[in-house]
């Protein structure tokens, strides 16, 4: 994986340099830089239009007591297109404006899960911790514990919440 990266961070100025000079032939210096600021401000507006639009969409799904899955990725896509416009050149540029595109936004989400969903363990809010081992492909990383906390802070005239006859109670 980190032979991956070393090549990536290699490979791309690579690129884009050969980009520029490829570029700058055919249009010339001054409307190569122009196109260059002109992709990176076009790319910056669209994200914020979108970026607010997610936002809202987000907010919606909060309201109706729903996460907002689909909005978390619109915004975790969106924020890497916004690296890539406001780095100069013409492939980070492209691979920016195709995050702004939200069906492919979504699709390459669901492809990064579903190669990744195997070396994952997602645990649920709710579900029981015996299951949640027994579904784990290592067998669970140990017992799960349920506790409380109880705030010390709290003036001992407020009822105390939880069970009245537990033992740990005071």
């Amino acid at each position: 994986m980190r032979f991956f990266f070393l090549l990536i961070f290699i490979l791309v100025p690579i690129l884009e340099i050969w980009l520029f000079i490829q570029v700058d032939s055919l249009i010339g210096l001054w409307p190569t830089l122009a196109s260059v600021v002109l992709t990176a401000v076009i790319g910056t507006w669209l994200m914020r239009m979108q970026g607010f639009q997610v936002l809202m969409q987000a907010r919606g799904a909060l309201e109706k007591s729903q996460f907002p899955l689909e909005q978390v990725i619109h915004g975790v896509f969106l924020l890497i297109a916004g690296l890539l416009l406001l780095t100069p050149g013409f492939f980070t540029d492209a691979i920016g404006f195709a995050c702004l595109v939200p069906p492919l936004r979504l699709a390459l989400a669901y492809g990064i899960w579903s190669k990744l969903k195997d070396h994952v363990h997602v645990v649920h809010p709710g579900m029981d911790p015996q299951a949640q081992q027994r579904d784990h492909p290592r067998g669970g990383a140990g017992p799960v514990i349920d506790g409380e906390i109880i705030d010390e802070e709290l003036k001992e005239d407020t009822p105390r919440p939880g069970n009245p006859n537990s033992p740990w109670r005071q």
